[in-house]
C-alpha cells in the first residue's frame, strides 16, 4: 500500500542583509511576530522565523540561503483589510496599492529592502 502525499505547506527562505532594517519592514510595517532567531556563534549570520496570520517566512544573513529579488506570491483574505493597515502606518518607503488583475484577483504588491517581493492576493469575489 502506498502512502498518500499530502503536503503541509511552503515556508519561503529570504534573504536580509541588514538586521534593524527587515525589522522596521517585517515587524514594524508588515507586522509578523518574530517567532524565534539562531546564530551558530558570535559574528555568525543570523536565521530567523517570522510569523502573522498563519503565514511564516524564514529571514537568513547566510550567504546560500535565498536569492535577493525573490517572488513570493501569498494567498490570502483579506487583502484590501490588510492594505488599510500598511496605509494607515504612513510608512516612508513604502505606499502599496491593491489593483484588480484580468484573471479576477484582487492583489497588493510589497518589496522588502532586499528586493524580494511578495504579493498578498485573493480572488475578487472573495474581498471587500
Amino acid at each position: 500500500m502506498t502512502a498518500a502525499i499530502a503536503f503541509q505547506g511552503v515556508i519561503p527562505v529570504l534573504r536580509l542583509f541588514d538586521v534593524a532594517k527587515s525589522d522596521a519592514f517585517y515587524l514594524g510595517f508588515l507586522g509578523f511576530t518574530l517567532d524565534w532567531e539562531h546564530r551558530f556563534g558570535e559574528n555568525f549570520p543570523l536565521y530567523r522565523q517570522v510569523s502573522r496570520a498563519g503565514l511564516t517566512l524564514h529571514l537568513s544573513e547566510h550567504h546560500g540561503d535565498g536569492s535577493p529579488g525573490a517572488h513570493v506570491r501569498v494567498a490570502m483574505t483579506g487583502v484590501h483589510a490588510l492594505h488599510a493597515e500598511l496605509a494607515a502606518k504612513n510608512y516612508r518607503f513604502y505606499r502599496p496599492e491593491v489593483v484588480e488583475t484580468p484573471w479576477g484577483t484582487w492583489e497588493m504588491a510589497v518589496t522588502d529592502p532586499f528586493s524580494n517581493r511578495l504579493v498578498f492576493h485573493e480572488r475578487a469575489q472573495a474581498s471587500q
